[in-house]
């Protein structure tokens, strides 16, 4: 689905990224703690369970100054006085590893981003992707927003839930895939499939394109299908993320044992 992006957020350039926000540090904390390096705690803190968190997992800290932080991660963040460091290469795991695990018998669904360039809408599109059960989500290591600060703080802390796979070309993944039985569908304005008239009884991987361009003609020829949303003729169309929301969910109905 087409939309229009916002502006992309900077990577750090010492292969570490600062996230923010107490719950977001709980999520790491019970789900990947391998990843964290620092964290930065305002001296007024007061959350017993994050500090025992931390010292259940040997993570140093060090103190972060009042007023301070803004620098790290940005003027209009709200870092509720924690800020962390985490190593995003730990995060992400190859798409050999996962195919390893994969059980196709099940009928599984994976997301598979293609250039989406809003670190907010890759944040949303995996915590959707967690809600209504996909397996994983597989990230592009080039032209694609990679793991910032802003994605894991949009994605509420799904990124330390749900399996993130990097790939190093869409076309080349969705080539593996379908040869493993799954069925390619593109999230297009203009895609030849209403969503609601597929049963999804393959394992499906739900290609979500670039916020302005949508998907790249080449990987749009690599779907099986192209999916629209019908909506109202008043609305040209959907931001991405919520596209992808709406598709995974009727993927979910075909699916409950999913969640």
């Amino acid at each position: 689905m087409r939309t229009y992006g916002q502006k992309r957020e900077k990577k750090s350039s010492q292969g570490k990224v600062f996230v923010y926000g107490k719950h977001a540090l709980k999520e790491a904390l019970m789900n990947t703690p391998h990843i964290i390096r620092k964290v930065h705690l305002a001296a007024d803190l007061r959350d017993a369970e994050l500090r025992v968190l931390l010292e259940k997992h040997k993570i140093p800290t060090a103190p972060l100054a009042s007023g301070k932080g803004k620098e790290l991660v940005g003027k209009e963040a709200a870092h509720q006085g924690v800020i962390f460091t985490i190593d995003p290469s730990a995060l992400l795991i190859s798409f050999d590893a996962f195919l390893k695990t994969l059980d196709t018998l099940k009928n599984p669904a994976v997301a598979v981003l293609s250039e989406v360039q809003d670190p907010h809408n890759v944040g949303a599109i995996i915590r959707s992707a967690a809600a209504f059960g996909l397996s994983a989500v597989l990230i592009p290591e080039h032209n694609q927003a990679g793991l910032t600060g802003a994605v894991v703080k949009s994605s509420a802390g799904m990124t330390f839930r749900i399996p993130l796979v990097t790939i190093g070309n869409v076309n080349h993944a969705l080539k593996v895939l379908k040869e493993k039985g799954f069925w390619v569908y593109g999230l297009a304005m203009d895609g030849t499939t209403a969503l609601g008239t597929d049963v999804f009884d393959a394992p499906s991987a739900f290609v979500v394109g670039n916020e302005g361009a949508g998907i790249r003609e080449k990987t749009l020829e690599a779907c099986d299908v192209t999916l629209s949303i019908p909506i109202h003729k008043r609305t040209e169309s959907l931001n991405a993320a919520v596209s992808a929301s709406v598709v995974f969910y009727e993927w979910s109905k075909k699916h409950p044992e999913a969640l």
